[in-house]
């Protein structure tokens, strides 16, 4: 499916961290910030998040073709992931008007 590695362990990072952090933009109807997500919810989210970033990182990630990416890369990743989340939570707004 992609065969640069780069590419594979780059898509797998931010794949699972924007659908996972996307549950906070989408678990009320208004604004996310004004209400804190319970501690389950954001423990697990946060593990989860944590899981995808380091999995590369690890053994078990050598077996599912991933490699170490770079800093730069992981930070595209989260900027990536903050206008993901921010487009997100605008079309939400948009919806419930």
């Amino acid at each position: 499916m992609f065969p640069d590695p780069v590419v594979r362990a780059g898509s797998f990072v931010e794949s699972l961290a924007t659908q996972t952090l996307v549950v906070f933009v989408i678990r009320r109807a208004g604004n996310p910030f004004k209400s804190r997500p319970g501690r389950p919810l954001l423990i697990g989210v946060l593990v989860v998040v944590a899981i995808a970033v380091l999995l590369p990182y690890t053994p078990a990630g050598s077996l599912l073709e991933l490699i170490p990416l770079p800093l730069s890369l992981l930070g595209s990743i989260a900027v990536l992931a903050v206008t993901y989340l921010l487009v997100a939570q605008a079309v939400k707004s948009w919806f419930y008007r």
